[in-house]
């Protein structure tokens, strides 16, 4: 399966100049055939949803969003997402220009300069999905950003099949590197989840200045014995391409069963037995 990932600025709030430069970066991904274009987290919004003077969200069936995966490869592309009674920071998967999954961010930073939740509400699942371009077959599975950071949500991602995660990101560059460098715990979590979960691990995070943060990419993939195989360049804007296999997230699960036995029934009584004794629902 060829993948690009599609290491993008965005204006905030322009819906319109976002989606001009997604379709650019989906027609340059066509041109070298890729069977799918990643795009970072709220990459036709911009992360800071509280700066912007109205409510500029969007319904996952819009057809704009539709028309974007009629270029050739699939699309994976996230926004703020409206819906009847709420609004999430969705990534949603479309395929011949039909919405194949969305995935509502789960868990939502609410602290430093981080404010998700006073602007969206966290999802409530986390499904695996086929990939029907894939030549071996297989599932994938999206993680939007900090989901990627709970261990527990990767591990359920990979027991419902996924061969590989997909995570969208807006990472900003520490304002306090000896206190938390972003760019350094990305790259243990990366190599570590996809080592440990055998999977391969698709990392598209955006880049630019928004609202006081700079955003500084380093997209990469890495395969599922934690090593990368493909890298965009820091702080600039980069198409990168690749093959991944999903077969050989099978492979390494059969020679090394890590994954194997997850001993579900065991962590249904335990996270119950925490439930009951008055743990977070």
């Amino acid at each position: 399966m060829l993948i690009a990932l599609a290491q993008t600025d965005c204006v905030l709030g322009d819906i319109a100049e976002n989606l001009a430069v997604a379709r650019e970066q989906i027609e340059q991904a066509a041109a070298q055939a890729a069977d799918l274009v990643i795009f970072p987290e709220l990459s036709l919004h911009g992360y800071h949803l509280g700066a912007l003077k109205r409510d500029e969200s969007i319904q996952a069936n819009d057809p704009r969003l539709l028309e974007l995966s009629t270029l050739g490869p699939d699309v994976l592309v996230g926004f703020h997402e409206h819906t009847s009674l709420r609004a999430y920071n969705t990534s949603v998967y479309y395929a011949a220009g039909a919405l194949l999954h969305a995935h509502r961010k789960l868990y939502l930073p609410n602290y430093l300069a981080w404010e998700e939740r006073k602007h969206v509400s966290p999802g409530q699942s986390m499904r695996a999905y086929d990939l029907k371009r894939s030549k071996s077959g297989g599932r994938g599975a999206t993680l939007v950003c900090n989901d990627a950071w709970q261990p527990v949500v990767p591990w359920l991602a990979v027991q419902d099949g996924a061969e590989v995660l997909f995570v969208p990101t807006n990472s900003a560059a520490s304002l306090d590197p000896e206190g938390m460098d972003t760019g350094l715990y990305w790259d243990t979590l990366l190599s570590y989840t996809a080592r440990m979960l055998q999977c391969w691990v698709v990392f598209v995070n955006r880049v630019g200045n928004e609202h006081g943060a700079t955003f500084w990419g380093g997209s990469r993939v890495v395969d599922p014995r934690g090593a990368v195989v493909a890298q965009a360049p820091k702080w600039e804007p980069s198409l990168v391409t690749v093959e991944i296999d999903l077969a050989e997230a099978r492979r390494q699960r059969r020679t090394v069963p890590l994954v194997a036995e997850a001993r579900l029934g065991l962590i249904d009584r335990e996270v119950r037995r925490l439930i009951d004794e008055g743990g977070d629902h």
